[in-house]
Order: C-alpha cells, then sequence, then structure tokens
C-alpha cells in the first residue's frame, strides 16, 4: 500500500520524506518530522502517534534505535507496524512487523531510509537508495526522483493515488509540505509538477515569515 523514503541532506541539514500509497491522503498520516531533529514515516497499518512518539524520544537524546524501540514498545499491534526513522546526523533505524502486508522490503542506505509493503517485487527498494544515493540535487527533488525510480523499478503490485514530500531545515515549521490528496493515476508526477510549482517560491515563504518588511509581493490585485 505504500512507498517512501526519508532523507537527510549533511549540506544544508535538511530533513525529508516522500511517500506515496494507494490510499487516499498518505500525507495527512505517515511522514512525521521536527526540524533539527529527525524524520519518522509511520506507515503499512499506520498509526501516527508512533511517528510523534518516535520524534518525542529522539528530541529527549535517545539514538534512532533506541527511539523507535520505545515507540514500539507502547503499541500492543506492532506487528501490523512498518516505521522508517532518520537522525539529524544521517543515522536510520527501520521496522517491519510479521504482518506486514504483502511483498516489503527495508533498507537503510547513505542519508537514507526506504520501506515499502504491497510491492510488486522487493528490488523496488533498491532501487530508490540507488537513485538517492546517486544524485546530488535539493533534497526535495531527489526525494521525488526516488519515488519515481521506485515506480519505474515495479512499484506497488497496485495503483497509486496519493502522494506528498515534507521538508524541515532551519525553520521550526515544514518549509515544503506538498500533497497530492488523490489522483486517478499517476499522483507522483503531479507531485512532481506540485513542486516545479513552488520552488522558485519557497524562499519568498521563508522572507515572508521571517521578516515581512522584506517581503516580496505576491503579485496579486491589491500587492502588487
Amino acid at each position: 500500500m505504500t512507498i517512501s523514503i526519508a532523507g537527510y541532506c549533511p549540506d544544508t541539514g535538511q530533513l525529508g520524506i516522500a511517500i506515496s500509497s494507494s490510499s487516499i491522503a498518505v500525507g495527512s498520516r505517515c511522514p512525521w518530522l521536527l526540524a533539527s531533529v529527525g524524520a519518522v514515516s509511520s506507515q503499512n497499518i499506520t498509526l501516527p502517534a508512533l511517528g510523534q512518539q518516535t520524534l518525542e524520544q529522539l528530541a529527549e537524546g535517545l539514538n534512532v534505535k533506541e527511539a523507535l524501540e520505545a515507540a514500539l514498545a507502547t503499541d500492543q499491534f506492532s506487528d501490523y507496524r512498518q516505521v522508517t526513522v532518520i537522525d539529524a546526523k544521517g543515522e536510520s533505524a527501520c521496522f517491519s512487523g510479521a504482518k506486514t502486508l504483502g511483498i516489503h522490503n527495508m533498507v537503510q542506505g547513505n542519508n537514507c531510509v526506504v520501506a515499502g509493503n504491497m510491492l510488486s517485487q522487493q528490488s523496488v527498494i533498491d532501487a530508490m537508495v540507488s537513485n538517492f544515493e546517486s544524485t546530488s540535487s535539493e533534497l526535495t527533488e531527489r526525494l521525488i526522483a526516488a519515488l519515481e525510480a521506485g515506480v519505474q523499478a515495479g512499484g506497488e503490485a497496485g495503483p497509486v493515488h496519493s502522494a506528498a514530500v515534507k521538508i524541515v531545515g532551519d525553520c521550526s515549521w515544514p518549509i515544503v509540505d506538498l500533497r497530492v490528496d488523490w489522483a486517478d493515476e499517476n499522483p507522483i508526477q503531479e507531485l512532481s509538477k506540485l513542486w516545479e510549482n513552488y520552488q522558485p517560491q519557497m524562499q519568498d515563504y521563508i522572507t515572508r515569515a521571517l521578516d515581512p518588511r522584506e517581503a516580496p509581493s505576491y503579485g496579486v490585485p491589491g500587492n502588487e
């Protein structure tokens, strides 16, 4: 039902997750991020609280393995969960319960961790890791490209309908939070188009938040 990649950029300190699913609105339930702390994807039969709890444990000083184990220990149905976590050093951990759906796989790569369930084949996840590790562009672009590589390698066993990408950097809020909650086909392609449109404006929105005096106009009637 889901493929995801969590990644870290050592050059910018950004953390991010890109994710796609056959289910509606995957971006509302599965990716959880905290600036300068970590990123968690709680998927398969999703318990969103696992994302929140893992980040809380990381913020308390636990390492990624300890934080993930502490969060899972609170869930009596952990056998149904698939969770990945990466911290602000690029260290990662992952977990797939015994009842993870269909063909599934998880791989920890260089500054990334990738997971999927209900896959067409396990090599989908390897293709995503390879794509991420072999590129050096902006983190959002790399994460979306990794999703696309997963689809090209076979993707999920069935069609996907939603996709999302979320990035945290120096600000306390996500600097990128783009979602395709439902598309009859090609939600990852739609997500890529959203990013192409948002990327040139991203810094403007950060500037507006931090110092409105320097804010560029919106280019709309009344604020030319």
